[in-house]
């Protein structure tokens, strides 16, 4: 396995501590109190540390795998599934804790599926349909826009700057899709 793919393996793996720190009550958890009492107030902000790094990673595995010729099958399946785990399970928290609409969510993820189902079909057909640009830069906005609703820092800029890039998140989100269905509809007629 070629250091991208790793590094998309290590950004799945980086949900798990991101969920549970953001989601989880470590007030309650007294083996992490006693261990780590001195950081509880700081969870918030390893939290997002935490997915900061997997976004980067993001960043880091397309750059590596295409200067150094290392694009893989399992790369294009997985580094574009991989982004969703990570974005979708943020903007689920962010909905539980009421930073986020419920109904972007459903609209974001509803896309993330069709998108899935199309890149299947595809793959039953000997088609690998890699990451589009307009798909690259929704995943750029949602992870800016994840990442000021999970600082959630009071002050008029912030709260400003969050719904903008809500907004964004959400218009690069339907005009992706738009865009993966018109590139891709002749998957759908060459069906075996």
């Amino acid at each position: 396995m070629n250091l991208p793919n790793k590094l998309t393996i290590f950004r799945v793996i980086l949900i798990v501590p991101f969920v549970l720190l953001l989601l989880g009550n470590v007030n309650e958890w007294g083996w992490f109190t006693a261990i780590f009492g001195g950081i509880l107030e700081y969870v918030n902000g390893i939290a997002v540390a935490i997915f900061v790094i997997a976004s980067l990673t993001d960043l880091l595995d397309g750059k590596i795998a295409r200067k150094y010729n290392m694009v893989t099958n399992f790369g294009k399946f997985m580094d574009p599934l991989a982004d969703k785990l990570l974005v979708c399970s943020a903007m689920i928290c962010l909905v539980e804790m009421r930073r986020l609409p419920a109904w972007i969510v459903i609209i974001i993820i509803a896309r993330e599926f069709i998108i899935s189902g199309f890149r299947l079909i595809a793959s039953d057909n000997g088609v690998v349909i890699a990451a589009s640009y307009w798909g690259k830069f929704k995943t750029v906005f949602q992870m800016a826009m994840v990442i000021v609703l999970m600082l959630d820092i009071d002050h008029e800029v912030f709260y400003w700057a969050g719904i903008v890039l809500t907004y964004v998140s959400l218009a690069l989100t339907l005009v992706s899709l738009a865009d993966y269905i018109a590139k891709n509809r002749h998957v759908l007629k060459e069906q075996k």
